[in-house]
């Protein structure tokens, strides 16, 4: 592997993603784990990203740009928030340094709303949101980034106005693991029943408030009238996407479109989900707008050629 400029890194609570990058913002190299936040705090978040960057014989003299939560205070330096409005610019001036390290490290900070009536918080997601909109931005954006916990973001030319957290990643894992709905998706297969799960989506969007009766019928069905694992799961899926997109989308323009911010699975399930709903979309990948977000840091920390350089 030829040298690279910079590394950049998206560090969540449960996953870990490095990219070298060249300085025209190609990736030269990538190492993937669930060394996440909660591991790397018992292994040491300097020996995890150490081992990765020896896996790819990455040189001491090369810097690493952070997203995410290794910034949060439980992570390896808190970085702190910028508030709300705040212009995606701001991300790139508040890169904390971290003390003590061989190499040039920054984690960059996230965006809080203190709002006492919608208080909210964001990590990792505004630097997806700096590569998938940029600096330079205009207009208005509605932006819809799911995972674990789904945020749902206002922007206006550049700038965070409001955004919505959601956790719907999550509650599906509860639902699907700790409760009754356990044995209706046993032995699921991996393929996407999408008859199911759109008439799921479109169930709990018309009838938000009846989502939790909605996920009692998926195993009453299952008893009453047989049916898949498959289609449990996507019921339950769709159910609570459903119910996520009628609080995102209140009071939106008639027409207006959505910019979708995913990869994998959960790309599928929502474009499925605004299909199903007839509403209009521009859908970019989740790892493209991290690295367009991590390289404009680069460009702005270490003049770095980078998509705004």
């Amino acid at each position: 592997m030829r040298g690279p400029a910079y590394v950049a890194v998206d560090w969540g609570t449960s996953s870990f993603r490095l990219w070298a990058m060249d300085a025209s913002g190609d990736v030269l190299g990538e190492r993937r784990s669930d060394q996440g936040m909660t591991a790397a705090a018992r292994a040491g978040f300097a020996s995890v990203l150490q081992s990765h960057l020896d896996a790819l014989g990455v040189a001491a003299a090369v810097p690493v740009v952070i997203c995410g939560m290794a910034g949060a205070r439980q992570g390896w330096v808190e970085a702190g928030y910028i508030d709300t409005p705040a212009h995606l610019s701001d991300v790139l001036g508040r890169a904390v340094v971290v003390d003590g390290q061989p190499r040039d490290i920054r984690i960059l900070p996230g965006i809080a709303q203190r709002d006492a009536t919608a208080p909210d918080v964001m990590r990792g997601e505004e630097t997806q949101l700096l590569g998938a909109l940029g600096l330079d931005a205009t207009g208005d954006a509605l932006v819809c980034m799911p995972g674990t916990h789904s945020k749902w973001v206002h922007a206006v030319g550049g700038t965070v106005e409001r955004f919505a957290t959601f956790m719907t990643g999550e509650l599906f894992g509860a639902v699907a693991r700790d409760t009754i709905l356990t044995h209706a998706v046993a032995g699921a297969e991996e393929a996407v029943d999408q008859d199911a799960f759109r008439s799921a989506v479109a169930d709990a969007f018309a009838a938000p408030a009846s989502a939790a009766n909605l996920l009692f019928r998926v195993r009453a069905r299952q008893l009453l009238f047989g049916g898949s694992a498959s289609a449990a799961r996507e019921t339950i899926s769709g159910t609570l996407i459903g119910a996520e997109l009628a609080a995102a989308l209140a009071g939106r323009a008639p027409g207006a479109a959505v910019t979708l911010i995913a990869s994998g699975r959960l790309q599928l399930l929502y474009r499925l989900a605004f299909d199903t709903l007839s509403i209009r979309l521009h859908s970019v990948d989740a790892d493209e707008a991290v690295r367009r977000g991590l390289a404009a840091a680069a460009a702005a920390i270490w003049k770095i050629r980078g998509i705004n350089a």
